[in-house]
């Protein structure tokens, strides 16, 4: 067989050793989130979940996909990736949960245009510590090294969760005039709104390496702030009982979210005074000259996870979710019409 010196696959900038070495560096990562129902490890063609064994007679399935957004931008520029999974992670538990369902496995979608193997191992390695915190496998995923795609250093993400919840359990259900409204906060600006962010910031003229205006850390710390997980927190409070709906605060913020989970017929009114406006949001307000409005349907503004409740329920949920971590403000209520009316001041 003759030898040629030829152009090879590394040559065109893939090299599929640093893939492997990649998978390896993550399996214990990945094994560490099992759980009942986890079937196989990684590196096959696919990957396989037993709903029976993970307890479940008549399921039904739930899926989300989501990203990181621009957020991802910060994490590159300032080095610091260890948490950016982390907010993969939430931004699709997070959604699952909202119809009822526990997270049962996840998969994610790495892609750059070299792949480090250091910088894609820290990478899922916080991608594993989201899916730990939820009670949810990570099964598998993908990794593309796409040279030609992806400027030196950049990476994209996405990712991919499925759920399961018993017939006839989804969310919401029974939602009716009264519902109090539970406002469970936020860690900070989450994971929605960092192309605004970063505009307000080159504002500002401060780098990532400065100290934040807001908080103790630098400026790029303070603002990767992983998104918070309320999976298990509020799937206790779901088995309590009471629980008629959830929301996740994302894009489009509390005047867009909480009536997707709302009858017609049927609005909210919110208290803004009933909960502290979490400082990063007042310097991003300030700093861009932003009106209240805008920072409402722009941002989380410091509630996080909006609970739908029962009234005469509303009081233990509250408990219960402050036993499990929660800072909880009781924020408002279910009121007829349409829409979030609000009352009182945030800025």
């Amino acid at each position: 067989m003759t030898t040629k010196n030829g152009l090879t696959y590394v040559d065109a900038g893939v090299d599929i050793d640093a893939g492997n070495a990649l998978v390896e560096r993550i399996k214990p990562a990945a094994k560490r989130t099992n759980r009942p129902g986890t079937v196989s490890g990684l590196g096959g063609f696919g990957a396989l979940f037993d709903l029976k064994a993970a307890g479940y007679a008549d399921p039904v399935l739930v899926a989300a996909t989501d990203g990181v957004g621009t957020k991802l931008r910060i994490a590159i520029d300032t080095g610091n990736v260890d948490t950016i999974g982390i907010d993969l992670v939430a931004m699709c538990v997070n959604d699952l949960v909202c119809q009822g369902a526990e997270p049962l496995f996840f998969l994610d979608y790495f892609a750059t245009g070299k792949l480090d193997v250091d910088q894609g191992a820290r990478i899922v390695e916080g991608i594993a510590e989201g899916c730990a915190q939820s009670g949810c496998a990570l099964i598998g995923g993908e990794t593309a090294e796409m040279p030609g795609m992806y400027h030196a250093g950049d990476f994209d993400l996405a990712g991919f969760a499925v759920g399961a919840m018993e017939r006839g359990h989804d969310l919401p259900r029974d939602v009716g005039e009264g519902d109090v409204l539970l406002g469970l906060a936020s860690n900070g600006v989450h994971s929605n709104g960092y192309s605004f962010v970063r505009k307000v910031v080159e504002l500002s003229g401060l780098g990532w390496d400065a100290k934040a205006p807001f908080g103790p850390a630098t400026l790029g710390e303070e603002l990767l702030a992983p998104t918070r997980l309320y999976v298990t927190q509020v799937l206790a409070a779901i088995r309590a009982g009471g629980v008629h709906a959830l929301a996740h605060i994302t894009g489009g913020g509390l005047t867009e979210n909480l009536p997707r989970v709302l009858p017609d017929g049927l609005g909210a009114e919110i208290d803004l005074g009933a909960w502290p406006l979490p400082p990063v949001f007042r310097w991003l307000a300030e700093t861009a000259g932003m009106a209240e409005a805008e920072l409402l349907k722009t941002f989380n503004s410091g509630i996080g996870m909006i609970v739908v409740a029962d009234p005469a329920r509303a009081a233990d949920l509250r408990r219960l979710l402050e036993a499990e971590g929660e800072t909880v403000h009781e924020i408002g209520r279910v009121t007829k019409g349409q829409g979030v009316a609000y009352r009182g001041r945030l800025l």
